[in-house]
């Protein structure tokens, strides 16, 4: 809802407040970019006070902010409810949930954080299609069917986290991954990378620089997507809604796909994996038939774009935080997931922000979709380069 839903809205949202693309691209660009640098603060919150309080107090952020977005009278009113986004979405989103899972389970955490980050990419499938008849019935339109997903929050979001998650096993007399014996987890606690050490590899800056190049390829053409659909591919809003459905529906395939995969290969290959799918991905967006590069308005091929595209960005999505737990232990896992957010949200809140504007000033949307591919391709450099740190005995 704070992403995937409102970036669906955009052609509505620029209709009704007569606005350009990079103007309504500016919301989620607003949230990327100070989520991007309060992710280094909520890593130390949850390392100080523990997950549980962070992500209740980030949840009822949230929920708010939802009930009051449908409310909004202009597009000034948008950015701030987005900028807020932030502060919620950093305190209840990826990074406390895997964390959250990293400690249920050891064995097969690979698997289960793709279903825990493959449910995101199951709401961008689900959600617009749920209330795209309520948002283009004139008679009813984009505030109604985004306060109907508000009403479906409080129920499904915040209840739970109230009621039902628990921080750790231990909480509830258990072991991860429901063991009799304890004795791994204490092996694993006493292997922990120090701090000093993470922030001076390699590793964490390969990691953080791929996976900002990764998000601002994911994020930017997401973002820009629907756009293209229905004014350069031809799509009316019914069609476009139904390709962008498709595509987080193989990213929700791709996120637990690549998370299982990951149990059986080193995560950093798994992670090198989908990037190149998601690079192959982008590729399908061009027509290099003719002797002059333009995009495809062809259906099967943008339809195997969103099919290919979407199993990139759902195994990227979930394996950046997996490789960051197989790189650097779990000891200070809070702060070294807020650097890398700091890093990868600063490339999603770009990408948004310079493929919109892009799009105006040479008026298609060619040159963006060049440069998604490029970065990519810089991520994959990157992706290719990161190595696990030694652990320290000491």
């Amino acid at each position: 809802m704070t992403l995937f839903v409102p970036q669906n809205l955009f052609p509505r949202l620029m209709e009704e407040f007569s606005i350009n693309q990079a103007e309504v691209s500016l919301t989620v660009a607003n949230t990327l970019f100070y989520a991007s640098f309060l992710s280094p603060i909520s890593g130390i919150l949850i390392d100080k006070y523990g997950v549980k309080i962070v992500i209740r107090i980030g949840i009822i952020i949230m929920a708010l902010i939802y009930s009051f977005y449908p409310f909004a009278s202009s597009i000034d009113t948008l950015y701030r409810l987005h900028i807020l986004m932030a502060v919620g979405l950093v305190m209840s989103g990826l990074g406390p949930n895997v964390i959250i899972v990293s400690r249920w389970f050891r064995k097969h955490r690979g698997k289960v954080v793709g279903m825990v980050v493959a449910s995101s990419s199951l709401g961008g499938a689900t959600m617009p299609l749920l209330i795209s008849p309520i948002v283009n019935n004139p008679d009813l339109g984009w505030r109604w069917g985004f306060g109907l997903l508000s009403v479906l929050f409080w129920l499904f979001a915040v209840i739970p986290v109230y009621k039902i998650i628990q921080p750790d096993p231990e909480s509830m007399g258990l072991n991860p991954d429901g063991e009799k014996s304890s004795d791994e987890i204490i092996i694993e606690a006493k292997d922990t990378i120090p701090l000093k050490h993470a922030l001076l590899s390699r590793a964490l800056w390969c990691l953080g620089i791929g996976s900002a190049c990764l998000w601002f390829s994911i994020q930017g053409l997401n973002s820009q997507i629907s756009i293209f659909f229905e004014q350069e591919a031809g799509f009316t809003a019914q069609q476009s809604v139904f390709l962008f459905s498709i595509l987080f529906w193989f990213s929700f395939i791709g996120k637990f796909g690549f998370g299982a995969l990951s149990d059986k290969l080193p995560k950093r290959t798994v992670l090198l994996l989908s990037s190149i799918v998601l690079f192959l991905g982008s590729l399908l967006l061009f027509d290099f038939s003719s002797s002059e590069l333009t995009l495809t308005k062809n259906t099967t091929q943008l339809s195997l774009f969103t099919i290919c595209f979407g199993l990139g960005f759902g195994g990227s999505f979930s394996m950046i935080q997996l490789v960051a737990v197989e790189t650097f232990g779990k000891e200070y896992l809070g702060r070294i997931l807020g650097i890398i957010t700091l890093i990868d949200g600063l490339g999603a809140a770009y990408g948004t922000k310079l493929l919109s504007e892009l799009a105006v000033d040479s008026g298609s949307y060619l040159l963006p979709f060049g440069v998604v591919s490029a970065v990519t391709f810089f991520a994959i450099i990157n992706v290719f380069f990161i190595r696990p740190l030694e652990a320290s005995k000491s």
